[in-house]
C-alpha cells in the first residue's frame, strides 16, 4: 500500500483510533473523547491549592508553614491574581471607623497578609497603609502596592514556606470518589498529570475545581468584568491640582511614592461623588459610556497605576467565546479612556498605558454551594460566629451598606466547606450568594484572610487524616492564632 491510500484509510478510520499522550489512553467518537485517567504521570502531596491568586497565594503559604507538603497550581506565570492584575489598592486591612465618631481605627486583618505587606515596605513596593481623606472618607484606607513587585515578594514567601509552585498549568479535571476528591487533572506544555492529595483548596476564582469535581454552584453574574491599566508620564501634581481647581476630588491620600512619605498615592473620583458639571460633559459622558473611572492610585512617581475600565458580560465569565470578544472591547475601550485622558485632563497629555493585565478580571465566576452562605445582615449586623475564622469591617458600597458601629463581621469555618465534598474547601470571592455581601467578601484583604483560614486548615485535616468538618475548630482557632489571625474576642 502505497503512503498515500494508507493516509486516505488511517484519516477515514479516525472516529476509532486510541491516541495515547503521556501514558492516557483516549479513543474519539463523534463529538466527544473518553479519557482514561489511570496511566497519567502522578505526583502526590498532603494538600494541593488550585489557584495562585489573591487567596490562594496565602492558602498555600499556610499550609506549607503548618507542615503540609503543598502544591501550588497556577495556570499563569506567576503568582498574586486579582491583586496584581486589578492592581488597585488593597481592601482593606482595617475597620471602617469614619463614619462612627468615637470608633477607634484598628486593624482587624493581620497574619501572612500584613507580612507580605511587610516585605513590600523593604523593597519600595507598597504606599503603606495611607489614611483616606477629602470628600469621601468611608473608604478609610489605601494600601497600594507596585504589582510586579507583589509578584516577586510572595514567589519567595512561596518558596520559603516549602510550597512547590507549578505555574503555567491549568485545571482540566478533578477525580473523586463518594465524598472526597482524589485528585486534580492538570494540563500543561509537559502534558496532563494526576496530582493527588488529602487535602484541597479551590482559590482559582472561577470555582473551576469545585466544578470539575462535581459541587453544586450558581454562576450568577451580576458584576461587571474589567481590565485596569497603568498610565505612565502622568503629572500627578497637576492633574492633583486641576481636580481642586474644578472642586472634583472626591477622594485623596497619603502615602510612601518611591520612597518619599506624605505623596499623593490615592486621588480621583468615582460613584459615591459626581463630577458632571465640574469637568467637561464630553470627558464624563465618555468615561461612563467605557465603563471608565477616574480614580487612580500609584507607588511611583509620575504613573497612574490603576485606571479601570468595565464591560457586562450578557453572560457567565466562564463563557470563554463570550470572553474572547470582551477582551478585544475592553481594550478598545482602554484606548479610547486613554485619549480621553490625554485630551481633557491636565498631566496626561502625554500619558500612555504601561501596563494592563494579561486577561480580563473577574469579581465574580462559580459561587459555589457552601455549608453556610453569608448574609447582607450578617454583614451589617457585625455578626460573629462560633467557628470565625478572620473578622472583618470593610464594605465596597460604604457608606450605603457599612458594617454596624464601624465594627466587624465574622467569616464562619462553614462558609468555606464545600457541600458535599469533605476534603474541598473554597476561599476567595467563590463564596456567598448574596450580592450586597459579596461585596465585602470578594474584597481583596478578606480573600487574603480566607486564604490563610484554608490552607491552615486543610494543613490540619492533611496531618490529622481527618475531613474539612471532623477538624476541631479549637485546633484550628488556635493554629490561627499562632499564625497572628486577628479576632474580634
Amino acid at each position: 500500500m502505497d503512503r498515500r491510500n494508507f493516509s486516505k484509510k488511517v484519516m477515514a478510520a479516525g472516529a476509532a483510533i486510541p491516541v495515547i499522550s503521556h501514558g492516557a489512553l483516549s479513543t474519539f467518537s463523534k463529538n466527544t473523547m473518553k479519557e482514561d485517567t489511570r496511566d497519567l504521570p502522578l505526583r502526590e502531596f498532603d494538600v494541593i491549592v488550585a489557584g495562585g491568586g489573591t487567596a490562594g497565594v496565602v492558602a498555600a503559604i499556610a499550609a506549607g508553614r503548618n507542615g503540609a507538603k503543598t502544591a501550588l497550581i497556577e495556570g499563569k506565570g506567576y503568582a498574586g491574581g486579582t491583586v496584581v492584575e486589578g492592581g488597585t489598592a488593597l481592601h482593606s486591612f482595617f475597620n471602617l471607623w469614619k463614619a462612627f465618631p468615637g470608633v477607634e481605627k484598628r486593624q482587624v486583618v493581620k497574619g501572612i497578609p500584613q507580612e507580605i505587606i511587610d516585605r513590600l515596605l523593604l523593597i519600595g513596593g507598597t504606599t503603606g497603609h495611607g489614611d483616606v481623606t477629602g470628600k469621601i472618607d468611608y473608604d478609610c484606607v489605601c494600601t497600594a502596592i507596585d504589582t510586579e513587585l507583589y509578584k516577586l515578594v510572595v514567589l519567595e514567601m512561596l518558596a520559603e514556606a516549602g510550597v512547590t509552585v507549578f505555574t503555567n498549568t491549568l485545571v482540566a479535571g478533578a477525580v473523586r470518589k463518594g465524598s472526597l476528591i482524589e485528585g486534580v487533572i492538570t494540563q500543561s506544555r509537559m502534558g496532563r498529570e494526576l496530582f493527588k492529595a488529602s487535602c484541597f483548596v479551590d482559590s482559582t476564582a472561577y470555582g473551576d475545581l469545585s466544578a470539575w469535581a462535581g459541587a453544586e454552584f450558581v454562576e450568577l453574574n451580576d458584576h461587571p468584568v474589567c481590565n485596569s491599566m497603568g498610565l505612565g508620564n502622568v503629572n500627578i501634581e497637576k492633574l492633583y491640582s486641576y481636580l481642586v481647581k474644578k472642586n472634583a476630588l472626591g477622594d485623596l491620600a497619603y502615602g510612601i511614592r518611591d520612597g518619599k512619605d506624605g505623596q499623593i498615592i490615592r486621588l480621583g473620583s468615582e460613584s459615591g461623588y459626581t463630577i458632571r458639571g465640574k469637568l467637561p460633559d464630553e470627558f464624563v459622558d465618555g468615561i461612563v459610556k467605557l465603563g471608565s473611572g477616574l480614580i487612580a492610585t500609584t507607588v511611583h512617581d509620575n504613573y497612574l497605576m490603576f485606571i479601570k475600565v468595565n464591560y457586562k458580560l450578557p453572560v457567565s465569565p466562564t463563557n470563554r467565546d463570550e470572553v474572547a470578544k470582551a477582551e478585544l472591547i475592553i481594550r478598545q475601550n482602554q484606548f479610547k479612556t486613554l485619549e480621553l485622558f490625554r485630551k481633557y485632563l491636565p498631566g496626561c497629555e502625554s500619558a500612555f498605558i504601561a501596563r494592563t493585565s494579561p486577561s480580563l478580571n473577574i469579581r465574580r465566576g462559580r459561587t459555589i454551594t457552601c455549608d453556610y452562605d453569608i448574609t447582607l445582615n450578617d454583614v451589617l449586623n457585625a455578626r460573629h460566629f462560633d467557628d470565625d475564622i478572620m473578622v472583618y469591617g470593610f464594605h465596597d458600597s460604604a457608606p450605603k451598606y457599612q458594617v454596624k458601629n464601624g465594627g466587624t463581621y465574622g467569616i464562619p469555618f462553614k462558609a468555606l466547606r464545600v457541600k458535599g465534598i469533605d476534603n474541598l474547601l473554597a476561599a476567595g470571592m467563590l463564596i456567598t450568594t448574596d450580592f450586597q455581601a459579596h461585596m465585602s467578601t470578594r474584597n481583596t484583604v478578606c480573600c487574603m484572610g480566607q486564604g490563610q483560614a484554608a490552607g491552615t486548615a486543610a494543613a490540619l485535616c492533611a496531618e490529622k487524616k481527618c475531613n474539612t468538618r471532623q477538624l476541631p475548630y479549637s485546633e484550628l482557632r488556635s493554629a490561627l492564632k499562632t499564625g497572628n489571625v486577628y479576632f474580634e474576642s
